[in-house]
């Protein structure tokens, strides 16, 4: 299929040129930022302050569902901002009533909480299943496991539950109640539950990623996910999937569990929810929905404008069909990756992903990094971000048509060429 075409007329630029110093002089570096300035977008395409056209194969790290400016959330974000923007969840939202409702009968879950990020909702998660383990299994001293090279959030909790250790360095000490173990390694987790259980400190929870993300696009596995579902129904221990990056359809199903032939107890959704506009999610089956009033809150939580804007992505997902788009443009995407992989096999080590979520991972000895080709493709105008040193990530507006696939594997095999050949 096709998606909808949008087209838009974009001013001309004619503002004096960015300067990047003054920005630098001012804002905190916590980035390290490409020089790039972005100022106008239409579906897939994105423009720089001086004029130039890219494709956006970034997509805000997996965010803009439906790419940029897309008339359906234009048309939300301007009906929302003139009749109710934000409240309090001291009263009934409707908008928030009708998001919960259609996430929960697209879904397995009974119950929905909002806050504003994929951090926070990760955060309620962690809360959540720690209440759990006190009032439902009375352990005194919960664990969650974790997975190694996960990504969940930049909090202190959420980092913490991230087994990456560059992104707790100096910030010590960590929240306790966390273990780490190898990702899709069956026999390591089962050997972490029986140690920990040893040790007098009891497993609550298991926090994955259906899909690992920033730890270089590495999809779980289905033997892997079923056997954690079984050992958790066996042992009481709740299922927790951070479903932050791969949620809201970007692997072709609405989340990312379907794909694994699982049902979590607990997930987590944020990113391309809003499509753009900030929002995240902390859903729940029943059984395990332990909040009382007073247990967790958020001012921006919920509120009209975020709620509004999110239920538009998720009818507009639906209306248009959108996710047998992902499924075919990922197809293609893959399919094309994997040619180029096979003809640069000397830099290019693998292809894997699942619907728009995809990663080619350079060869370990190659003289490559992923940040060289994500550079040497914005000089080509494709926009591409690192997914580790070793792994290029290509996340697109869910709405990428057939062309636009063309145009970054072209792209991707002439950089790939270039760099090649020094």
């Amino acid at each position: 299929m096709s998606p909808q075409t949008i087209t838009q007329t974009l001013p001309d630029t004619t503002a004096t040129p960015f300067e990047f110093d003054r920005f630098d002089r001012h804002v905190m570096k916590t980035y390290g930022r490409f020089p790039l300035a972005l100022e106008k977008g239409s579906g897939c395409r994105v423009w720089d302050t001086d004029g130039r056209e890219y494709l956006d194969f970034v997509a805000g790290i997996a965010t803009c569902t439906l790419g940029h400016a897309h008339p359906a959330l234009v048309a939300a974000v301007t009906e929302q901002i003139q009749t109710l923007h934000h409240v309090s969840n001291l009263y009934y939202i409707p908008a928030q009533g009708a998001l919960a409702q259609w996430l929960t009968e697209h879904s397995c879950a009974d119950r929905v909480f909002f806050c504003n990020s994929g951090a926070e909702a990760n955060e309620g998660a962690i809360k959540l299943a720690r209440k759990y383990a006190h009032t439902r299994l009375n352990i005194t001293n919960p664990v969650i496991l974790t997975a190694n090279a996960s990504f969940h959030g930049r909090t202190l909790a959420t980092i913490t539950a991230t087994g990456q250790p560059k992104y707790q360095k100096n910030f010590n000490p960590l929240v306790p109640g966390f273990h780490y173990v190898p990702y899709n390694d069956i026999a390591a987790l089962e050997a972490a539950i029986a140690e920990l259980d040893a040790d007098e400190r009891q497993v609550a929870a298991i926090l994955l990623e259906p899909l690992q993300g920033e730890g270089g696009v590495r999809p779980g596995e289905t033997a892997y996910f079923q056997r954690i579902r079984q050992i958790c129904d066996e042992k009481g221990i709740l299922l927790l999937l951070d479903e932050v990056q791969v949620g809201m359809g970007r692997t072709g199903t609405y989340w990312g569990y379907e794909n694994l032939g699982i049902e979590p107890d607990v997930f987590t959704s944020a990113k391309g929810l809003g499509g753009g506009i900030p929002i995240g999610a902390l859903l729940c089956k029943e059984f395990c929905n332990v909040f009382e009033p007073g247990d967790h809150a958020s001012t921006f939580g919920g509120n009209p404008f975020a709620c509004g804007v999110a239920l538009a992505v998720c009818q507009t997902l639906e209306r248009e069909n959108l996710l047998a788009n992902v499924r075919e443009r990922g197809e293609q995407l893959r399919s094309g990756l994997s040619q180029i992989a096979a003809d640069y096999p000397q830099s290019v080590a693998e292809v894997r992903g699942w619907g728009l979520i995809n990663g080619l991972e350079l060869n370990a000895d190659a003289d490559l990094t992923s940040i060289e080709i994500v550079k040497a493709a914005m000089d080509k105008g494709l926009l591409l971000v690192p997914a580790g040193p070793k792994v290029v990530r290509f996340v697109p507006p869910l709405i990428v048509s057939e062309a636009q696939i063309d145009r970054a594997l072209e792209a991707t095999r002439s950089v790939l060429a270039s760099l090649s050949d020094r």
